[in-house]
């Protein structure tokens, strides 16, 4: 059996580091299980952290907007991250600030102009949404996107150096600093707005726009990421189930933190893979009910090839595992150690 309460205090080191006082509805269900050392481990591994190490983080975020205001100029600020879903495992998480130009946007013309072009699709459009993508394709180029973003990204970089001890300018993605007073790190990420078919559609709402990420090393744009897609899914979703998503990705996050196998999974892996399991599954399920929930989610992933390469990120847009062995690899390592945790909870006869 593993040793509960040292796994345990790992997690309570690394998400409550200060000690800060537990929620009292917390503190009050860890009483009820306090002769149950894997019980309590699995109701910490899927807590969030306190509140106030939230704030911190976001308030660290704030700070750097206000400095970079004084200076930019027809930018957004947006954060991305675990954080926005309270996903963390970090009471010192790091928060990610996007500044996104409002100077420009680019869109994904070629799918757009096939939809518009395409009798079967557009007969599946009201005049009204047709009429909107076709708008969309008279928009001509911007010449300056390039000069905008490395501008951002410049100007960036001088208001922040003399403000922050520790500014970490060499990243082609990001800019890092630390807030030394609030020990919270920020990367500051320029970045342009994407729109493809169904942001055009929904009318630019923000949670469904792209963005593009600016690498001053090759002075270019990365592919289209939809970070806040992602974020409205996760908390929609968490949302219905009472909190049992985020409790399940949370517990995947802790234990790949404490195992001693090599678990290559991200973060957005690992809300993948939680994201994907139907909620009729585990929507009125006790916290250590999850665990044979996750594990047979994984189980799935690994044996079966077709569940593994159709599985997509939360947004929809990317595979996690197609035709990555090493990735799958790091699966079955995962799912060892709660088969391990799963057999544990057996012995206790709790499921």
């Amino acid at each position: 059996m593993k040793d509960y309460r040292r796994l345990i205090q790992n997690i309570q080191a690394r998400t409550n580091p200060e000690s800060i006082a537990l929620e009292k509805a917390f503190s009050d269900e860890l009483s009820s299980i306090s002769y149950s050392d894997i019980l309590k481990y699995v109701r910490y591994a899927m807590k969030g952290v306190e509140p106030e190490y939230t704030q911190k983080s976001k308030l660290a975020g704030e700070r750097v907007q206000n400095h970079l205001k004084q200076n930019l100029s027809n930018v957004i600020y947006k954060y991305q991250g675990s954080v926005m879903t309270n996903t963390h495992i970090k009471g010192t998480s790091d928060i990610d600030l996007l500044v996104i130009t409002d100077s420009f946007y680019a869109f994904d013309r070629k799918s757009i102009n096939t939809v518009v072009t395409t009798e079967s699709l557009k007969s599946q459009l009201s005049s009204y949404q047709l009429e909107k993508l076709q708008n969309e394709l008279k928009g001509g180029g911007y010449s300056d996107a390039l000069a905008d973003l490395k501008k951002n990204r410049i100007d960036s970089e001088n208001t922040l150096n003399p403000v922050y001890d520790i500014c970490d300018i060499s990243h082609p993605k990001a800019i890092k600093i630390t807030n030394k007073s609030l020990n919270r790190d920020v990367d500051i990420v320029i970045a342009n707005w994407y729109d493809n078919l169904t942001a055009v559609l929904k009318d630019k709402d923000s949670d469904f726009r792209g963005i593009q990420v600016y690498n001053k090393e090759s002075n270019s744009k990365g592919d289209a990421d939809y970070p806040f897609l992602s974020i409205k899914r996760i908390n929609e979703r968490s949302s219905e189930t009472k909190g049992r998503l985020k409790r399940m990705i949370r517990f995947l996050k802790n234990i790949k933190a404490d195992s001693d196998l090599e678990i290559k999974l991200s973060s957005f892996d690992i809300n993948a893979i939680c994201y994907d399991i139907e909620t009729s599954k585990y929507s009125n399920k006790n916290f250590y009910e999850l665990v044979p929930i996750i594990y047979l989610q994984l189980k799935s992933l690994s044996d079966n090839i077709q569940h593994s390469n159709n599985l997509k990120s939360v947004d929809g847009n990317e595979s996690i595992f197609l035709n990555d062995n090493a990735k799958l690899d790091s699966l079955r390592n995962l799912m060892s150690e709660i088969d391990s945790i799963l057999l544990d909870l057996k012995k206790a006869f709790v499921i």
